[in-house]
């Protein structure tokens, strides 16, 4: 086997490997040798099949195999040698294409962008300032408030009042099509919430206006795709009789409610309640502070970027632009989106930056545990409720997904680790003060 260099201009490689035919088939022979005792055939004992048989009937799929093994052994032997590592897979093209045949020499051309020797960086003179925001009684009493919206009760209105949207009615019904009730479509004493779209399309419109002690006839269609066929695009009556309309009424701000929320009094509540805000400005507030790494990073480090990988980066900040500009396009059947000069300014620091922090990791040997996997993979799928099982396992089997959930974990803990390694000074401020430095950063 002979390793060729035919390019190295910057960052960009290319070689030629030349797989001799006499060791492709040396290869074979050690296959068919191997796997030879343990064949079988028609008119012959298992293991004494002759060679020149097993190789007529075996051989073309063996030397396919050969093939990708002397090659896949040739770039491993390669990276190993040249210390290389390729921003993307490299790109390996056959040489000869359809015009080889068995017998020749396997010449392939391999191409790659390689990753920059990336200079290492001294953090102990840069400065940091962690925002610190304590949970103000204000803010305290603003979720408890809000708390107590999510807990609202209802309260009978003023008799001979009027129901309105938002109301809870509270009916007897029994529904019918073509005049016979059926199954499923009567209940007695049924809180109804008007506008919460609970029922059918029409349904609670028709309650709108109702007063205690009135019978109202609500007349409706259910859906063409309505769940049970016996039922789906018929025409329904329901005679429903309101016996209380409820105005809504916020839960008070006491022990009750504090025991809603599973806490054992409201001094209770409130501690958890600051907690819970004190820890959103924690990550409002790490943010920040990150924003401030990176970007003492940047002006830190200069090195050649790969530009395979600067293209990509940069095609993929206009195409994510171009859709929260243009957010009623969901699919992707539009027109190439050309990167401009500031996505590619922006692309070369996420690049640079990206490369840098991976580079540290490696060397600091970071690890994202299994178990850290197991828990994001978990966070994730809580977004697909009754799927989360099959979200778990489409994780399980994709790659892809896997990297996706992995890379930001892996980040966080290099960015940690420099945080230990900066000088870090706590800085109380207002609530407000720590907003105006959080659309700061989405303002950049």
């Amino acid at each position: 086997m002979q390793v060729t260099e035919t390019l190295n201009e910057g960052l960009k490689r290319g070689y030629q490997i030349t797989v001799a035919a006499a060791e492709l088939d040396a290869k074979v022979n050690e296959k068919l040798t191997e796997a030879q005792p343990e064949i079988e055939m028609k008119g012959f004992r298992k293991g004494k099949v002759p060679m020149a048989l097993l190789k007529k009937q075996f051989g073309q799929r063996l030397l396919g195999e050969a093939m990708q093994e002397a090659i896949d052994g040739a770039m491993n032997e390669h990276f190993e040698k040249s210390g290389d590592r390729p921003a993307l897979q490299p790109e390996v093209k056959m040489e000869g294409g359809e015009d080889w045949k068995e017998g020749d020499d396997v010449v392939v051309s391999m191409t790659y962008e390689a990753l920059p020797e990336i200079p290492e960086v001294d953090l102990s003179g840069v400065k940091l300032d962690k925002l610190v925001v304590k949970a103000a009684d204000a803010d305290i009493q603003e979720a408890l408030e809000n708390l107590a919206g999510t807990a609202q009760n209802f309260a009978d209105r003023r008799k001979g009042s009027k129901a309105k949207d938002g109301d809870q009615v509270v009916i007897d019904f029994v529904g019918k099509v073509d005049g016979e009730a059926f199954d499923g479509g009567s209940a007695e004493d049924y809180p109804l919430v008007l506008g919460s779209n609970s029922f059918i399309p029409g349904f609670e419109d028709q309650l709108v206006g109702a007063k205690a002690g009135e019978e109202v006839e609500v007349k409706v269609s259910f859906p063409a795709e309505y769940g049970a066929e016996n039922l789906a695009g018929k025409d329904a009556v329901f005679e429903c009789t309101v016996k209380a309309v409820k105005e809504p009424k916020p839960a008070e701000i006491d022990d009750e409610l504090a025991k809603q929320f599973g806490a054992e009094s409201l001094d209770a509540l409130k501690g958890q309640v600051a907690e819970r805000l004190e820890a959103e400005f924690g990550g409002a507030s790490r943010a920040v502070m990150k924003r401030a790494l990176l970007d003492a990073l940047d002006g830190m480090v200069s090195f050649e970027l790969p530009a395979t990988l600067l293209d990509a980066e940069a095609k993929q900040i206009a195409h994510q632009l171009w859709h929260e500009e243009n957010p009623d396009v969901h699919d992707h059947n539009h027109g190439a989106i050309e990167p401009t000069d500031e996505h590619n300014k922006l692309a070369a620091r996420r690049v640079r930056l990206g490369l840098l922090l991976a580079e540290i990791g490696r060397k600091a040997e970071v690890e994202v545990s299994d178990a850290e996997m197991t828990q994001a993979i978990l966070n994730q799928a809580r977004q697909y409720p009754g799927q989360e099982r099959a979200f778990f396992e489409f994780v399980q089997q994709n790659q892809q997904m896997q990297q996706q959930l992995r890379a930001p974990l892996f980040e966080d803990k290099v960015v940690d680790l420099l945080f230990a390694q900066a000088e870090v000074s706590e800085k109380e401020v207002s609530k407000d003060d720590l907003q105006k430095a959080i659309d700061k950063l989405e303002e950049e």
